[in-house]
């Protein structure tokens, strides 16, 4: 009987040892996750770790994005950043002509002719004369003694001194409207105090006949163009006009 006793009791306790391990809740467990780089954010905080039971990614790249490829912008430049020809030039001469220039001759009225003690008589037209190279002469050479006074044909500033192999020493003289350019080349020397950006008035003094450039020693002479500016305003460009009919009517 005791045995009997003794034997219920043991099985009321193993049937309440065994509901009570039922009762405890079990514990997940899933794979092994695949390891994950700590990225982190763009300011670079750390990424919170997945919470426990998450699926792992697959697979994540560690390796950064490669940069965006660098692309060079092309630099516009302005007109004013491109120099002009600087003091020595190795081979330039009048300006090149320039299509469509209209010459206005209304402007031109009242020109001095451009080398002192020279009468309109003594002048002669060489404006289509042949030069070497195919190209026309495009001014008048007014013969005179070396060192004679150059005189300014009209009023203007001097837009530019230049040297040349052709032309040697030459001086660049806009009018007042900037509509015409007056080319004096083959000088011997500038004046005094000239210097680009003096304006000039009509009968001044701007340099002295020579015959630098490609003229002859023996033979010193004023080369003397009038050009019709375009609408750039380049000095070294414009359409050739005949100096030597408006010189004649010089009084």
């Amino acid at each position: 009987m005791k045995s009997w006793l003794i034997f219920l009791v043991g099985l009321v306790f193993g049937v309440a040892a065994l509901v009570a391990v039922q009762q405890i809740p079990r514990t997940e467990h899933s794979e092994t996750p695949v390891a994950v780089a700590d990225v982190g954010d763009s300011a670079g905080n750390s990424a919170a770790p997945a919470p426990a039971g998450a699926t792992a990614p697959t697979q994540v790249s560690t390796t950064a994005p490669s940069p965006a490829p660098s692309v060079t912008m092309p630099v516009t430049m302005s007109v004013s950043d491109v120099a002009t020809p600087s003091v020595v030039a190795t081979d330039a001469t009048s300006p090149a002509p320039v299509a469509d220039a209209a010459a206005s001759t209304e402007a031109l009225a009242n020109l001095l002719l451009p080398v002192q003690g020279i009468a309109v008589a003594q002048l002669a037209d060489t404006f289509t004369d042949a030069r070497g190279q195919g190209r026309v002469h495009d001014a008048i050479d007014i013969m005179a003694a070396r060192g004679t006074p150059v005189l300014a044909t009209h009023d203007g500033p001097v837009e530019k001194l230049f040297t040349s192999v052709r032309g040697g020493i030459t001086l660049y003289q806009f009018d007042p409207g900037r509509t015409h350019v007056y080319y004096y080349a083959h000088l011997d020397r500038y004046a005094d105090g000239i210097a680009e950006g003096k304006v000039l008035h009509r009968g001044e003094v701007l340099g002295y006949v020579g015959s630098t450039g490609n003229a002859s020693a023996d033979a010193p002479h004023l080369h003397f163009a009038i050009f019709v500016l375009g609408p750039e305003k380049h000095w070294w460009q414009g359409e050739a006009i005949n100096p030597y009919p408006l010189l004649r009517a010089t009084r």
